[in-house]
């Protein structure tokens, strides 16, 4: 159904008749639920087994059950080829979906035993989490930031055709928005001003949900934001936005896989071999290999969001050899140290947190590093 809402909207005579607002809107609506980046929003309601095709499954009563946090979005893609693509079942296990509001949720519920794993965003109130002494291991990097971004910065259509907005340096004195404080875009939004030679203390900062992005920028109560895929290419699809800057950050990784401590000391074969299946789908989504047919169908069977938009959509990376990227972690706290929004005095050395070796043993048991420019 969702579907063929995307594609052929433009045909159905009712619906072309009808203003580029309304459109977006109708057409937004059956994937705002889970089109929220690991910077929260709505989820899928309820919990889904993901089941490998059947003629990768291993005998059902040889796998066991790993339960998996996640936001139904695309960056968490080397899971869902992982899973379809049976590279899972072929280690022994079978994943146990868990959907979530936002993948800061994710780090919290992992914590508390009631996810084995999960992927998600490092934030002030996760860092803030730490401090107050909650324990997970990160294993490997979910996600990496390349130009095109995945969450660009976008204005009003109509105010930069007529040249009002075309410069980040336009914003000065302007209201901006990031969808949420304290979360990994509040970073992006930083970055972005600085292309315009712009700092918070020039804009106006609102925190305005990725959904309701592009009818605030159409009525004129925001003038720019950071606006996540696929929420970009539908509106620019509609002629609602322009985007100003999608290249503000480089080879930068927001994004980590999470353990529970206890799980991963208790079953450490298993957790070596959960990062090996999910290592083998991320190289399947190297270079051109994202645009694969089948992979851009098993991205929409998860997300909801059609092969097409998916395809044309900014795209994530994905690390093949699970390095964790220490120094963006850090980058990130310092980040939210500068903003006032870290409620303890001393650093936090995230590099504790950190286990490199279920990565690196899955790396030789897969032949090896491949070429991985970061």
């Amino acid at each position: 159904m969702c579907y063929t809402i995307f594609r052929s909207y433009r045909n159905y005579p009712r619906l072309g008749r009808l203003n580029p607002m309304t459109r977006f809107l109708l057409i937004l609506a059956p994937v705002l639920g889970i089109v929220l980046s690991a910077c929260g929003g709505t989820a899928a309601p309820s919990t889904a087994t993901a089941a490998p095709t059947a003629s990768a499954q291993a005998p059902a009563a040889a796998l066991e059950t790993v339960r998996v946090g996640y936001v139904p979005v695309t960056i968490y893609a080397p899971f869902y080829i992982a899973i379809e693509k049976g590279y899972f079942a072929n280690e022994g296990i079978q994943v146990e979906l868990q959907p979530v509001e936002g993948g800061s949720d994710n780090v919290v519920q992992v914590a508390a035993g009631n996810f084995d794993v999960a992927g998600g965003g490092i934030g002030a109130g996760m860092l803030n989490a730490v401090a107050r002494g909650i324990e997970f291991e990160i294993v490997a990097p979910l996600h990496t930031e390349r130009p095109p971004l995945t969450s660009p910065f976008v204005v009003s259509k109509k105010r930069f055709d007529s040249g009002e907005l075309t410069t980040m340096s336009d914003l000065k004195g302007k209201k901006v928005s990031t969808n949420s404080r304290g979360a990994a875009t509040e970073y992006w939004l930083w970055k972005a001003l600085q292309q315009g030679g712009l700092d918070f203390k020039d804009v106006e900062v609102l925190g305005v949900g990725f959904r309701e992005v592009a009818p605030a920028l159409e009525n004129g109560s925001l003038d720019g934001a950071i606006l996540g895929e696929p929420l970009a290419t539908l509106a620019e699809d509609q002629g609602l936005i322009a985007r100003l800057t999608q290249d503000f950050l480089s080879d930068f990784t927001p994004t980590v896989v999470y353990y529970n401590k206890p799980w991963g000391q208790e079953h450490p074969d298993l957790a070596r071999r959960f990062v090996k299946a999910y290592l083998r789908g991320a190289r399947d989504l190297l270079g051109d290999k994202w645009y694969d047919p089948q992979n851009l169908a098993i991205i929409e069977k998860y997300t909801k969001v059609p092969a097409d938009v998916v395809k044309r959509a900014n795209r994530s990376y994905h690390d093949p050899n699970g390095v964790v990227p220490l120094n963006d972690l850090m980058a990130l706290q310092d980040f939210f140290r500068a903003q006032g929004e870290l409620n303890y005095d001393k650093d936090i050395d995230l590099a504790r947190f950190v286990n490199q070796s279920y990565a690196d043993e899955a790396v030789k048991e897969l032949g090896g590093p491949l070429e991985w420019v970061k």
